[in-house]
């Protein structure tokens, strides 16, 4: 059973949490279907409209191929808690934990903002929506994400959560940022999308 609310002053948005189960299968197939999807974070709300999937084994982009703390985290947190760290010492990423059939995590890259923007233009110190949280370090400084909310669990709370949505029309590309294993087609984005942190090559 799904436990549903409506947000208020938000018509868009009916919390129907994601609950463990989702996140008990491969990162590729969580990252695509996570597209569309709703992150709810007190105050503020966005439709994801971008995120990258990385695997415990084989990838040389996930930190599990270098960091014995990843694979520790694996092993004592449950799918869905929140994998957050710090990047190139500027900005704070925010990833779920996937672990069932393939184990990884899922990187949340952009979000399209639906609720709280004022709050994240306060503190961003920027007006136009589409640059709120067109990248990673730019959606966590949105929505105040920090090491503070590392290993949270994202399935229980609906203040701090993944809400499901309709469907979305979904794009493969390669990932970006990234200088080892960047040909693999694990970036999904939303077709279309003014906020994603970088278009789809045409």
């Amino acid at each position: 059973m799904f436990r549903v609310l409506r947000l208020k002053n938000d018509p868009r948005v009916t919390t129907r949490i994601i609950r463990p189960p989702f996140f008990r299968r491969d990162p590729i197939t969580c990252a695509r279907e996570l597209i569309g999807a709703f992150l709810i974070w007190g105050r503020c709300v966005g439709r994801i409209v971008e995120a990258e999937a990385y695997l415990a084994k084989n990838d040389e982009a996930c930190h599990t191929f270098s960091r014995p703390s990843a694979r520790a985290f694996i092993e004592r947190n449950k799918p869905g808690a929140a994998y957050i760290y710090f990047s190139y010492g500027a900005h704070w990423m925010l990833n779920v934990l996937v672990k069932g059939e393939i184990d990884g995590f899922v990187l949340i890259r952009a979000v399209q903002p639906t609720r709280g923007i004022e709050i994240m233009r306060r503190r961003r110190g920027v007006d136009d929506e589409r640059r709120l949280c067109s990248g990673p370090g730019k959606l966590t400084q949105a929505f105040d994400i920090t090491d503070r909310h590392h290993e949270m669990n994202l399935c229980a709370d609906p203040k701090r959560c993944f809400s499901y949505a309709t469907k979305a029309d979904v794009v493969a590309d390669e990932r970006i940022g990234i200088s080892r294993s960047a040909h693999h087609p694990w970036r999904f984005t939303e077709r279309g999308s003014e906020f994603v942190s970088r278009r789809v090559k045409s």
